[in-house]
């Protein structure tokens, strides 16, 4: 099964795990990214995905954890970006404030204020994560795929932000892709495209789909 944006809700995150309880443990669960930003609870988010032991769990990048650590890497050059797509979120969730000036300084200090607050090991995990898990027929992936190339041949970017074609170009090797990153009003299956980001961290719908042999399923929280 996999699991679409979460966006800084833990209180989701939590629903969802306990709709999900009665279903096999051997079943994993593939987190498609985008854990924080936006929502209030990153810090949480991060930590409950991080440190929870239990069902299998396969937590892939998206764009937004990717814009945090370009921010880690190079604060003046990427903080500016990050902070305009809910990285003050995630701030105020680790117990930052906003930065008092535009200055470079500035976001060198909340650069390294952040990377206390999170802790090495938390931002070796994060920085860690991969981009695609697959099986059989099935791939997931945060943003989408060339409908062109193998799974195994997608750039990095595409895989992370999407790609021009790919919701308009059906895939010519029967393989579906479960993503999430754009916005859908309702989850479905539908031309080897299976999208699960419902808007949580605004509609307080957080969708899993449960891929089974026969067909696909879904439950949201909210419902």
């Amino acid at each position: 099964m996999a699991v679409g944006d979460i966006h800084g809700r833990l209180d989701l995150l939590q629903q969802l795990e306990t709709q999900l309880a009665d279903l096999p443990a051997d079943w994993p669960v593939v987190f498609v990214g985008d854990y924080i930003d936006r929502g209030d609870e990153s810090a949480g988010v991060l930590r409950h995905l991080f440190g929870t032991s239990g069902r299998q769990r396969i937590c892939l990048m998206g764009n937004h954890e990717e814009m945090l650590l370009r921010f880690l890497a190079e604060p003046a050059a990427e903080g500016p970006r990050w902070l305009r797509n809910g990285g003050l979120q995630t701030l105020a969730s680790f117990g930052l404030g906003g930065l008092p000036t535009r200055e470079p300084a500035a976001y060198v200090a909340a650069r390294d204020a952040l990377v206390d607050a999170m802790g090495l090991d938390l931002i070796d995990w994060l920085t860690a994560r991969p981009l695609v898990w697959w099986s059989g027929d099935v791939a997931v992936v945060h943003a989408g795929a060339d409908p062109g190339l193998p799974i195994a041949k997608q750039p990095s970017e595409t895989l992370l932000w999407g790609h021009p074609e790919f919701a308009w170009t059906p895939r010519a090797d029967g393989l579906w892709v479960v993503h999430g990153h754009t916005i859908v009003d309702a989850p479905e299956a539908r031309a080897g495209r299976v999208p699960i980001d419902t808007g949580a961290y605004a509609t307080g719908r957080l969708t899993a789909a449960l891929v089974e042999a026969g067909g696909v399923r879904f439950r949201q929280t909210g419902r």
